[in-house]
């Protein structure tokens, strides 16, 4: 698979190459810097060739990633060649000097000092080998392709409710916004169509988010330089597929410090299969949110380091963003109903609603449902169950949860089992081996694959089971599917019950 990735500041094409993590224009600058370093070690008669070929693929590979945006990976590579270069190139420079003299040697000077030589052609090796492997630990995300009959479209847009005040500011007419992405069935574009930009609606926008992400976890921003360049398989306002009917709608909420988009290749194999994902930023919650008038918004939650404290801070945000849920449904029932101009009325089943989130995302997504009964199904990504216990759910409820290790936090099992415990309605825990916490999101896509992160699943794996047992799930709470759920999803992990069946 390849993906197809338009730079913004030059409008040119990159792409990369799944499982090698780098565009053709770096393979051959990669390829030749190899070469330059190589041909030191050749026979006399070689040599000369070699060394001016790669030292051109080099130079006109080097430059043409420099018009185009040239990634931090390639520096070292860049580095390894540089210093190789006037080893390399001094032979010829003498040996043409020798031709316009007419004077001539046949001494072979490379092999009388090969052990001279030897360590300085392995460290320039090793420096240019480090380039595939930072560019394989944190490449451009390449996003699985959707497994439906639906092609994806993707829009956002930004409601605010006049009934509530924003909690984050001390502005009294200041009303809570929200930015909402959704993704949704539609007509098949014509090839070559461009796809949505990761992150952002925009390049700018990409990165402004990028940046954010990467400070909230204390990472240097160019270390994920590359997540910002990437396009997903949807494509920005593409119309709707009319033939689907009406499609079933779920809400997202992102983890804490999380974004909208975090869970694209999750939102794009939904709606490939026939739902309506709609994704929340929660301004002054998510790392960054841009607003239409072009505004940042930056996160202003954080840790105070008192467990107790933490648990009521977490509890109000995760009560903000049930309100935010719940807000955002109302505003997609007005849509269907065709209040406003919008190229989704009359396609959403708002009757078949599930919320869902991630994390701190997962805990909102069960508050919301315990207070909004339009909500007919939960799913829980990974999320501690902050807040209330009560009332109990009514709603059939998944929770998708890592491996649980002696270093989990010991209160996360027996809350979330209390609160799958309380349903009324046939409830499931799926654990699922190998997964971590960042497993539930797009990370193993674009981190590191260090197994304590993103678990072991693999890149490929960690969005497709995911999303798997997710509509598994769905298909059979908000589509009717026939057959047993736990049967299905019992495939993907170890599955409980709620209320327990002893006939299992």
């Amino acid at each position: 698979m390849r993906q197809r990735t338009p730079g913004a500041e030059h409008g040119r094409v990159t792409e990369i190459i799944a499982g090698l993590y780098l565009s053709p224009l770096e393979i051959l600058a990669v390829l030749g810097a190899v070469a330059l370093v190589v041909a030191r070690w050749l026979p006399p008669a070689a040599r000369p060739r070699v060394t001016i070929v790669a030292g051109a693929v080099l130079v006109l590979s080097a430059i043409l990633l420099g018009v185009a945006g040239i990634r931090w990976q390639m520096l070292p590579v860049l580095a390894g060649a540089a210093i190789a270069l006037p080893f390399a190139v001094a032979p010829l420079l003498r040996r043409r000097i020798s031709l316009r003299t007419g004077r001539r040697t046949d001494r072979p000077a490379w092999r009388a000092r090969w052990w001279l030589a030897l360590p300085g052609s392995l460290a320039c090796i090793g420096l240019i080998a480090t380039g595939p492997v930072a560019a394989w630990a944190f490449p451009v995300p390449v996003f699985p392709e959707p497994s439906g009959d639906f092609a994806v479209g993707t829009r956002v847009v930004q409601w605010t409710d006049p009934r509530r005040p924003e909690t984050f500011t001390a502005d009294p007419d200041d009303r809570r916004t929200v930015v909402v992405q959704l993704w949704y069935p539609a007509q098949k574009s014509p090839a070559g169509a461009q796809r949505a930009q990761y992150l952002g609606r925009t390049e700018h926008e990409a990165r402004t988010v990028s940046d954010a992400l990467a400070r909230g976890v204390g990472l240097p921003g160019f270390l994920v330089d590359g997540v910002p360049r990437a396009r997903s398989h949807s494509v920005f306002d593409a119309p709707v597929e009319s033939k689907g009917g009406r499609f079933p709608v779920v809400l997202f909420s992102p983890g804490s410090g999380g974004v909208r988009t975090q869970n694209t290749a999750w939102a794009e194999e939904l709606a490939s299969h026939g739902y309506v994902v709609a994704a929340l930023d929660h301004p002054y919650d998510s790392a960054a949110v841009v607003l239409a008038d072009g505004r940042t918004i930056n996160t202003e939650t954080s840790s105070s380091g008192d467990p107790d404290k933490d648990d009521e801070l977490a509890a109000g945000w995760t009560a903000v963003r049930a309100a935010d849920l719940s807000f955002v449904l109302t505003q997609l029932e007005n849509v269907d109903r065709g209040e406003a101009a919008d190229p989704l009325s009359g396609h959403l089943n708002t009757s078949r609603v599930a919320v869902t989130g991630h994390s701190m995302g997962g805990a909102a997504a069960l508050q919301a449902a315990r207070q909004d009964h339009r909500f007919h199904a939960v799913i829980d990504l990974d999320g501690y169950p902050h807040g209330p216990t009560t009332p109990s759910l009514d709603q059939p409820t998944l929770a998708l949860t890592q491996a649980i290790t002696p270093g989990t936090d010991p209160r996360y099992l027996p809350r979330l089992t209390e609160a799958l415990k309380s349903t009324t309605a046939t409830s499931y825990r799926l654990t699922i081996p190998g997964a971590a916490h960042l497993t539930f999101m797009d990370g193993p896509l674009y981190l590191p694959p260090v197994p304590s992160i993103v678990g072991s699943l693999g890149r490929t794996a960690s969005p497709r089971v995911v999303a798997a047992a997710t509509l598994a799930f769905l298909d059979a709470v908000l589509k009717d599917k026939p057959g047993d759920p736990a049967g299905v999803l019992s495939a993907y992990g170890n599955l409980s019950v709620y209320p327990r069946d002893n006939s299992r």
